[in-house]
């Protein structure tokens, strides 16, 4: 049996992470296991959750970014972080701190799977 990808939606916009839940429900390796709209949930369902995979809004309310990205790699190095924007300006700011993967939010469906499947678990487990 294949073990399901278990993922985490931090995004302050209902709409996306409401889009992002129908998107991801509907791929049988990945389970989405909760939703943050700031930082303080966030790092809170990641200690009672243990998600394998946190979807991340770049301009979630309550950190930057890149300052968020360095607490989640202390506290839990094998999480995978893919972050999220709508802003292009994001996406050299985000890789260079070290995410696993970018998404553009304008991005159609198609891609953001695509990524997601991209991604190594396996390694990070």
């Amino acid at each position: 049996m294949v073990k399901r990808v278990r993922v985490l939606l931090a995004d302050d916009q209902v709409h996306v992470r409401s889009a992002l839940r129908l998107l991801l429900e509907n791929e049988p390796q990945i389970e989405v296991v909760g939703e943050a709209a700031e930082t303080a949930s966030l790092l809170a369902q990641i200690n009672t959750l243990h998600p394998d995979l946190v979807l991340l809004d770049w301009e979630l309310p309550g950190q930057q970014g890149s300052d968020l990205l360095a607490t989640l790699r202390l506290q839990h190095p094998q999480l995978l972080v893919v972050a999220l924007s709508g802003r292009s300006e994001a996406y050299n700011r985000a890789t260079q701190a070290g995410v696993d993967a970018f998404i553009s939010k304008g991005d159609p469906p198609s891609c953001v799977l695509s990524v997601l499947r991209g991604l190594n678990i396996r390694n990070k487990e």
